[in-house]
């Protein structure tokens, strides 16, 4: 069984590890930002995690930028004074984007219920229209509608080979809750054929993991 959901919304800016000051989106999301997506409508991280398998690119790739006034200091015990730390910043985004995202449910070996149980809850809240937080589109500002897919809209027709991109910045199997993050970067060659990226398991050998492997 697989769950279908389309987004879409007037921005999106999915940016590579390298590009955190002035930001450039890469053409199309990873599978961490479709994750997430995901995750804002439906998410149990004890039961279940999402595995992303289809991305689909339903709208012309098509670039915007413009400047943000943002923080350069980073938010700790002390406050921070917003007049001497704003600065402008540039963002190369993407406009008017609209995706097909398709996954499964991988329940967690812990779980005692059934997946069938599982993708039901999802489908009741993706055709409700219900979410947990507001899903974005890379950047929270961006944010992003969303309804179940009914396949009347075709991929484009466009090939792209977008190189190594970050599949997802955490260990899928970890679900453990604790104070501070503990990411765990890994890539895959992502590559578009006519407007679909396929997307492989997080535990096949085509995902470059961090701690233990050599990414090349």
């Amino acid at each position: 069984m697989q769950v279908c959901v389309e987004f879409w919304g007037d921005f999106a800016c999915f940016t590579p590890p390298y590009e955190k000051v002035e930001r450039l989106s890469y053409p199309f999301p990873t599978p961490s930002a479709a994750r997430g997506m995901l995750s804002a409508i439906y998410s149990k991280p004890k039961e279940f995690y999402w595995q992303v398998i289809r991305i689909e690119v339903l709208s012309p790739i098509s670039y915007i930028s413009f400047k943000r006034n943002e923080i350069k200091d980073t938010v700790s015990d002390k406050p921070v004074n917003t007049d001497d730390s704003r600065t402008q910043r540039l963002t190369t985004a993407l406009r008017d984007v609209r995706y097909r995202i398709t996954a499964v449910i991988c329940p967690r070996p812990e779980f005692t219920g059934s997946a069938e149980q599982l993708y039901q809850q999802a489908l009741r809240r993706i055709r409700g229209g219900k979410c947990f937080a507001q899903p974005c589109l890379g950047i929270r500002e961006f944010a992003a509608y969303f309804e179940e897919s009914d396949h009347t809209r075709t991929p484009i027709e466009e090939d792209y080979d977008a190189g190594l991109m970050v599949y997802d910045v955490f260990d899928l199997h970890d679900f453990s809750v604790r104070k501070k993050a503990s990411p765990k970067l890994s890539l895959f060659h992502a590559v578009m054929k006519q407007g679909v990226i396929e997307v492989p398991p997080y535990d096949d050998p085509r995902v470059l993991k961090t701690g233990g492997e050599t990414l090349c």
